[in-house]
């Protein structure tokens, strides 16, 4: 969802990519989410950070305490971020509650990169933006 609101919310300001340490695939609950809110992750990839180490990144950002935990070192990154989320794939339930949560931790997703992406304009001094 993170990467879906990036590329959403950003545009081309960010070459923008997603990983995981144990990749699945798409979960279909993120991909109805965030189709609420209009913006189409269904073409997403789901892939192994192994597939990224050794590239420079300005930024890598872990959004979960088990990704952080298990993510291997990125010492040719600029910034390392990690901003806690739910595990939305993980919540338990009947399926109006598993979708609340899908929702609840979307919206936080979405806040959290506004004000990551107002940070940066500010720090840039970026006028356009």
């Amino acid at each position: 969802m993170a990467e879906g609101f990036l590329r959403h919310l950003a545009g081309d300001r960010f070459d923008v990519a997603s990983a995981g340490t144990d990749p699945v695939g798409l979960n279909p609950g993120a991909v109805e989410a965030m189709k609420e809110v209009g913006v189409d992750i269904a073409r997403q990839e789901s892939k192994k950070v192994d597939r990224f180490l050794g590239q420079r990144f300005d930024y890598v950002i872990t959004v979960c305490d088990r990704a952080k935990e298990a993510c291997p070192t990125f010492p040719w990154a600029q910034s390392l971020l990690h901003w806690s989320f739910d595990d939305p794939a993980a919540a338990e339930g009947r399926a109006e509650e598993r979708r609340a949560v899908f929702r609840r931790v979307r919206d936080e997703i979405a806040q959290r990169i506004r004000r990551f992406m107002a940070r940066e304009r500010k720090a840039n001094k970026d006028p356009a933006q």
